[in-house]
């Protein structure tokens, strides 16, 4: 069986290293977890959000996020964030750099798209961005998924690879939410759509062996 590990979004916008953008709680604490996943892995594959500052979807403070919009490509409010050429941008420390991956995605580029997978560039998933191409022609089985946000980004891509027909683990060591309740609807949509979720290191061994093995 073949693995690769999945970095959803690992960057510093969406810790509390920048607190005006998506500060998620602890958010800079899962780089270990996610060089233990690649450890395990055969390929390392990465995504970045790449928007603009003048995103169609921008507001101008966290009271206004999460507000509806009528847009094909962007459906809730949020504040500025991953902006390239700023800190939010970058990746965490201790990452690869975006192109020491095997395969890498930089998503929401244009000001009208906000997409949260990053499997495709649009909500509707049509428009690949070439990484389900890219693990079929690898030969790839199983991926190893960690990230931020769990409840946003890790989850739609976990839902993504799993509706492509991978096995996936999400690894939630390697994952940090924006809220619990949102996480705790995340954790059972993906398990409800066959994806294992483990909380240690011996849970996901146990469950590597178990996939290896059948």
């Amino acid at each position: 069986m073949k693995i690769a590990s999945f970095d959803v979004d690992a960057q510093k916008g969406f810790t509390p290293l920048c607190p005006n953008e998506l500060p998620v709680p602890d958010g800079d604490s899962i780089v270990p977890a996610l060089n233990q996943l690649a450890s395990r892995s055969q390929l390392r594959i990465g995504s970045k959000d790449a928007h603009s500052p003048k995103a169609a979807w921008v507001v101008d403070n966290h009271a206004d996020m999460l507000q509806f919009l009528p847009m094909a490509n962007a459906d809730l409010t949020w504040v500025s964030h991953c902006v390239p050429g700023t800190v939010g941008f970058e990746l965490l420390d201790d990452l690869p750099a975006p192109l020491d991956y095997d395969y890498f995605v930089w998503k929401g580029v244009e000001p009208d798209l906000h997409p949260y997978g990053a499997c495709y560039h649009d909500l509707a998933e049509k428009r690949s961005t070439g990484v389900i191409e890219f693990l079929r022609q690898n030969g790839v089985d199983l991926i190893l998924v960690g990230g931020l946000a769990l409840d946003y980004c890790v989850k739609t891509t976990a839902l993504q690879l799993r509706r492509a027909g991978f096995e996936v683990i999400v690894h939630l060591p390697a994952c940090r939410a924006i809220a619990d309740d949102t996480a705790q609807t995340a954790c059972r949509e993906m398990q409800d759509s066959g994806i294992t979720l483990t909380t240690s290191l011996e849970q996901l061994d146990t469950a590597l062996a178990k996939e290896t093995q059948g």
